[in-house]
């Protein structure tokens, strides 16, 4: 049960982080490429 509960965690932090976050990490990633 515990592995079930860790995938429904990891599928919803995944999913959070396709939607919106993605797209401020990359930016993130990129600045911070930029600025080295």
């Amino acid at each position: 049960k515990k592995g079930y509960w860790a995938a429904v965690k990891a599928f919803s932090l995944a999913k959070s982080l396709y939607t919106g976050n993605s797209k401020s990490f990359f930016v993130r990633k990129k600045s911070n490429q930029t600025s080295e």
